[in-house]
């Protein structure tokens, strides 16, 4: 691993190991989902695939407009990477949680896929004890649905319904789209009935291993990858604690949101550059691939927040990928919060001030948009 110093901030940078070859941890992936999996870290050193959430379904005014998108309306090019949701699917709901129709999302899942585009998907599942949402922490969930718990039949026809979704996932050819699938995220806060503060590291290790193994062997879903995604962490021990294996993860991922004022503090960009320290040398010694896999600032109210924060934050990291969360649009009914900024955006002062500092981080070449992300050819 090879440190340099810069204005004051320790990197690390990730060197990709030349002619390796990397194996999913699902052994019987699909041939596109190893090509995948190899290419993005063949993809390491020509920068960092960008994403946003829900970006082709809507955005602030805006909702299901056919060939729309948030980034494209800002930079010119679509994102790299587009990210979707399954919560609700479990309830046989027609919409997800954020009001996307599940088959209206399958068919954005595969335009992103026909640009060449990486899928990644989430699962804010609903507690299965008490039948209330993902941030409902009572009942001791992950106990009652892991092999012999109370709702463990329960939650294996759960996972018949995200089997079912996977494997309706075809490209043109009848190929499976490969997605990166990251369940059960941010385990180290204190909010989702999967958190630390109501579940054991051997209880996680239990669930995350039964949902792999039971998706893969059960129900032969071989198109996904497994990105495990803690939030906060403070050293590689806090990191890996809830660790499953390397047999059952790809990508070794975290999530990091600015709070407060960063006009007046440099907390933020400080502490991402500690933890993809802690990232990239873990993601090196397990041979898994790093990335960042949810970030941003709601409506973005300091204007230089990309460059001065973010970017500077991440350095000269090597990852696989960042992604910005979901602008608030139409489909949630307020319409009052975003996370990428567009040209179409404006404040009650005049346009949107984040846009050109959006789009510095666009040109800095730093990041793969769409255009590159085609010529990459991930998926060959």
């Amino acid at each position: 691993m090879k440190r340099v110093l810069i204005t004051g901030i320790f990197l690390s940078i990730v060197f990709p190991m030349i002619g390796q070859t990397f194996q999913p941890a699902n052994k019987s992936a699909s041939p596109l989902t190893a090509k995948l999996y190899n290419n993005l870290f063949k993809a390491l050193p020509e920068g960092i695939l960008f994403g946003h959430q829900d970006d082709l379904a809507y955005g602030l005014g805006w909702e299901y407009i056919p060939g729309k998108s948030c980034v494209q309306d800002a930079v010119g090019e679509y994102p790299a990477m587009y990210g979707w949701e399954l919560g609700d699917l479990e309830l046989d709901a027609v919409f997800n949680l954020d009001s996307v129709p599940f088959q209206m999302m399958k068919a954005y899942i595969r335009e992103g896929y026909e640009r060449n585009g990486v899928i990644t998907i989430s699962w804010h599942a609903n507690n299965p004890v008490t039948g209330k949402n993902a941030w409902d922490i009572s009942g001791n969930a992950v106990a009652a649905i892991i092999p012999g718990g109370e709702k463990h039949q329960l939650y294996k026809t759960w996972l018949d319904k995200v089997a079912n979704f996977m494997l309706d996932l075809k490209d043109s050819k009848g190929d499976f789209i490969p997605v990166i699938f990251r369940p059960f995220h941010e385990f180290t806060g204190n909010w989702f009935w999967w958190c630390q503060n109501v579940c054991t590291p051997a209880e996680y290790q239990a669930l995350w291993k039964f949902t792999f193994d039971y998706l893969t062997n059960t129900k032969q879903v071989h198109h996904l990858l497994y990105a495990y995604n803690p939030e906060k962490f403070e050293s590689a021990g806090q990191y890996m604690l809830y660790y499953p294996g390397d047999d059952y993860v790809d990508i070794m991922s975290f999530d990091f949101y600015q709070y407060g004022d960063p006009s007046n503090n440099s907390d933020f960009e400080n502490t991402l550059n500690k933890r993809l320290g802690i990232l990239t040398e873990l993601a090196k010694k397990h041979q898994k691939l790093p990335a960042l896999a949810e970030t941003g600032f709601m409506n973005i109210p300091y204007p230089e927040w990309f460059t001065k924060k973010l970017m500077k934050g991440i350095g000269n990291h090597q990852i696989s990928y960042i992604h910005l969360w979901r602008d608030g649009g139409l489909v949630n009914g307020s319409g009052q919060h975003r996370f990428a900024p567009s040209q179409d955006h404006f404040i009650p002062v005049g346009r949107d001030p984040s846009f050109m500092d959006f789009y510095k981080l666009y040109i800095s070449n730093k990041f793969i948009f769409g255009n590159k992300v085609r010529d990459l050819k991930l998926y060959q």
